[in-house]
């Protein structure tokens, strides 16, 4: 079938839900819960940790969990996850980008990369514990 040829559907609302991939679950947990200070909303040992972000939910898997889909058969979740680093980018103001630089800088995770785009937006780049690329930056970089 061609674009032409597909029934119609509205487009996405927004994502609702993004995902990164951590070997230690203990560790993502601490960082986004006492560094990001993240809500925890669900916890499987040694699956799964995920947290609320505004009106988006962060979910961190344990890639080695996550290949088997699952053995709920009321949740028939399939297989899925990624190997290696991820990346994922908080919305946040020029202002807010330079607090969080001074609270990452003092719990201990250095700024990897900051810098203004070519259209002005701001971006601080550092790592989560798994090695994730983390970014902030302001959202006129893409809209």
């Amino acid at each position: 079938m061609t674009d032409a040829t597909l029934p119609a559907a509205p487009p996405p609302e927004a994502i609702l839900e993004a995902a990164l991939y951590a070997d230690d679950l203990d560790a993502a947990q601490r960082f986004y819960s006492d560094v990001m200070g993240f809500e925890e909303l669900a916890r499987v040992e040694g699956r799964h940790v995920f947290f609320r972000v505004g009106q988006t939910v962060l979910l961190i898997f344990n890639p080695a969990a996550t290949v088997h889909g699952s053995s709920n058969a009321a949740l028939p979740v399939p297989a899925h996850g990624a190997q290696g680093p991820g990346h994922v980018c908080f919305a946040a103001s020029r202002s807010d980008i330079a607090a969080w630089h001074t609270r990452l800088t003092a719990a201990g995770h250095p700024v990897e990369a900051e810098f203004d785009w070519p259209n002005g937006a701001h971006s601080l780049y550092f790592r989560d514990p798994a090695g994730n690329s983390i970014e902030f930056a302001e959202p006129r970089l893409w809209f």
